[in-house]
């Protein structure tokens, strides 16, 4: 357990180094873009993405979710399996980019684009590169190596600035996020191949891949289910309203990821790999996810209901003036994602660990028979009332997750409140004082002078416990550890 502690720390450190980088780099980047291009181009590209989603569900076909959980044997099995997989998700990524081509047309109306089969057809170039990719970076995470991702991440931050941008001033259109995506898969792909120990040889099993199978069915069947909850809101909303509202949706959603993920990327990638590791033990199992839980809502929960109560000068800063309806939503989104996060996804990591693919497969189902048609309906009475529905069907979700990891590992769902109560409480008193402060004064500069006494007040809330004192202390201590290796 102590080599565990360690591994799991030295991959929380590289994930916090680079999400630290990018969010000194991408925020800037959204800015200049929500400015640069309307939400219908936002719109354009989301519904395009939808199409690409639902092909990497089969070109990845759950082979890295196989390959971080198999406990291999040696080496050998382990280098015959990841070739197996390779070449599988390789093959099938360019079959379905040809069938994507042939159809390309008829694909673009169905998802209310009509017209755009070509952009669809260029956009889709990077299934091939995605897929050729993504088994490095199974191997990556497996043995914790945050450190190689690091690297992919860092070009994925930059080139958005040094591509996309540039691609926007002189286009004004939606190719310049079509162009500047195909850009970031390709330099994935290049950073991965270059760094990675593993190559690619001439070795194929279909008896292997019969074995692989077993787990990658379910785990397949799970993707199809994330990806129609992910993805039929913008579905319906690009049948049934138009690109605006779902430029609005989806960069509502973005811009919120964008924020959390200053938290979550640094945590929830060494999650599953580490639960994995004492499958076994399912005490170790809840100890572990305690623990990873308690550092997560104290950062992350103070940022979800800031979001929610400073809205209005998020949407400002940065997006601007021309995306001010989606304030709301990015707030109210916010506020039910790290809920969300530190409860469901959580709670989610557990049943791939374990080899249990079954269960989120049912999990997903779950909240997707449910979800479906209360989109479908909301979508019929406006942009609001089907935010407002989406968000609060996450909800549901997250009870699903709460009874699977009680029912798998005895992971008492009262034990997780209890465990982040102090900062949920820190989190309702700061929220007062914001809201107390902002009818005062909601101008953009009071707004942001306002911030300072909103985390001082959440900072000596949640101090007022030792345990969460001591937590803080900690955090200050590896912030200033974190920054130096940076500097």
């Amino acid at each position: 357990m102590p080599n565990l502690n360690q591994q799991v720390a030295t991959a929380t450190k590289w994930s916090a180094i680079t999400e630290v980088m990018g969010k000194l780099v991408a925020p800037v980047s959204s800015m200049i873009l929500a400015r640069l291009l309307t939400p219908e181009a936002f719109g354009v590209v989301a519904t395009l993405n939808m199409v690409i989603a639902f092909a990497e569900i089969f070109t990845d076909a759950g082979f890295q979710k196989y390959l971080i959980q198999q406990p291999f044997e040696n080496a050998e099995e382990r280098d015959k399996d990841t070739n197996v997989a390779f070449w599988t998700n390789l093959v099938m990524s360019c079959v379905l980019w040809g069938i994507i081509a042939i159809f390309a047309e008829p694909l673009a109306t169905l998802v209310g684009n009509p017209g755009l089969g070509i952009v669809l057809i260029v956009a889709c170039a990077s299934i091939p590169l995605a897929a050729f990719s993504s088994i490095q970076m199974a191997l990556f995470k497996k043995d914790l190596d945050f450190k190689t991702l690091f690297y992919r991440r860092l070009v994925a931050i930059i080139v958005p600035l040094v591509v996309t941008v540039p691609l926007a001033f002189w286009m004004r259109s939606y190719w310049a996020l079509v162009i500047g995506t195909i850009c970031v898969n390709l330099a994935n792909a290049i950073i991965l191949t270059v760094k990675s120990n593993w190559r690619p040889r001439l070795y194929y099993s279909f008896a292997r891949l019969r074995n692989m199978f077993a787990f990658c069915s379910w785990a397949i069947l799970d993707a199809i289910l994330i990806w129609a909850t992910g993805y039929m809101d913008i579905f319906f909303i690009g049948i049934m309203l138009n690109d605006h509202y779902l430029g609005l949706y989806k960069t509502s959603i973005t811009t919120v990821g964008q924020i959390t993920a200053l938290i979550t990327s640094t945590i929830l990638p060494v999650i599953m790999p580490a639960l994995a590791k004492v499958r076994d033990d399912h005490a170790a199992m809840r100890e572990l996810l305690l623990k990873l839980q308690k550092y997560t809502a104290i950062l992350l929960l103070p940022i979800g209901f800031g979001i929610f109560m400073f809205s209005d000068l998020i949407t400002e800063i940065l997006l601007g003036s021309q995306w001010k309806e989606a304030s709301p939503f990015i707030g109210l989104w916010a506020l039910v994602d790290v809920l969300m996060i530190v409860f469901a996804r959580f709670c989610s990591n557990i049943y791939p660990a374990i080899g249990r693919a079954d269960i989120a497969v049912i999990c997903q189902l779950l909240h997707v028979i449910v979800l479906i048609p209360a989109v479908y309906i909301a979508a019929h009475y406006g942009f609001t009332v089907l935010y407002w529905t989406r968000s609060l069907m996450r909800l549901e979700g997250m009870a699903v997750n709460l009874f699977f990891a009680y029912y798998l590992i005895r992971q008492s769902p009262w034990r997780m409140f209890l465990n982040v109560l102090p900062e949920i409480i820190g989190c309702l008193v700061m929220s007062s004082v914001a809201y107390a402060l902002l009818n005062l004064n909601d101008s953009i500069v009071y707004s942001i002078l306002w911030i300072i006494p909103c985390a001082i007040t959440y900072i000596v809330t949640i101090c007022c416990h030792k345990r969460e004192r001591q937590l803080v202390k900690n955090i200050y201590e590896k912030c200033l550890q974190k920054l130096s290796c940076i500097v």
